[in-house]
């Protein structure tokens, strides 16, 4: 069982040409309920702010409006991956095994990334190259 996880939260996108990505956030979680709790909190947290109540007081009048039907809904994909418990049984499996987990989402201009990964298997990648996996 691995004890300890390194979660990050990037968002991704083009800038001059280039790709370029903006840390959102890192925890080090000394558990495995913490880091599930910590990624599903940021996905919120990323929801939360690209889809605020129309009514929110920070917001003037008429700020919001509506995007096109073909642009992908990233606060409903994230809320859906965090109501979701086949999902995050699937992602504690996978992060109990040692694996990296990758979950991501887009829209039409910027990728949303949440990644999280065993301090364990780090250090055994380290010692023993060849024996990582990556899952994405």
């Amino acid at each position: 069982m691995h004890d300890e996880f390194l979660c990050h939260v990037t968002a991704y996108g083009v800038c001059d040409g280039r790709r370029i990505g903006v840390p959102l956030g890192t925890y080090r979680a000394p558990t495995l309920a913490l880091a599930l709790w910590w990624l599903r909190d940021r996905a919120s947290w990323i929801a939360q702010r690209l889809d605020p109540r129309p009514d929110a007081e920070h917001l003037p009048p008429g700020a919001l409006v509506p995007v096109a039907e073909t642009v992908p809904d990233v606060p409903m994909l994230l809320r859906a991956w965090c109501a979701d418990p086949a999902q995050q049984e699937r992602v504690a499996e996978e992060l109990a095994a040692g694996r990296l987990v990758r979950i991501a989402t887009s829209d039409d201009t910027t990728e949303y990334e949440l990644l999280a990964e065993s301090v364990d298997a780090l250090r055994m990648q380290r010692t023993a190259p060849g024996l990582g996996m990556t899952v994405a």
